[in-house]
């Protein structure tokens, strides 16, 4: 797993994580500018209760994001079940045609 260390919001965090380079400054930006927006709108507050906002704000995000996956996961599942189902009803109608065919073969046959 490779090591990374980044400077956030003015802490040197040094930790191991699968994330590529590019993944970890993109997360770095997405802090620093959620950060300055609550910054702007929290003047008075402490830069500690800033970071549990926006710790509040990232975990919500998470969780929407979450439910989102579900819903899509269960939508695909539902969309895979009707396709197999559509998919065993025409292999069964083209075993039917099959087997009149060959039942029609056999008496031209005969």
């Amino acid at each position: 797993m490779p090591s990374h260390t980044v400077s956030v919001l003015g802490l040197e965090l040094a930790f191991k994580a699968d994330a590529d380079q590019a993944q970890v400054a993109a997360a770095r930006k997405v802090l620093e500018e959620r950060f300055a927006v609550l910054k702007t709108q929290g003047k008075h507050m402490s830069r500690e209760k800033l970071l549990a906002f926006l710790a509040l704000g990232l975990a919500d995000d998470y969780l929407l994001t979450c439910i989102k996956l579900g819903q899509l996961e269960t939508k695909l599942e539902t969309l895979l079940h009707r396709i197999e189902r559509n998919d065993t009803a025409e292999n069964d109608t083209a075993g039917n045609i099959d087997k009149q065919s060959e039942q029609f073969t056999t008496l031209e046959g005969s």
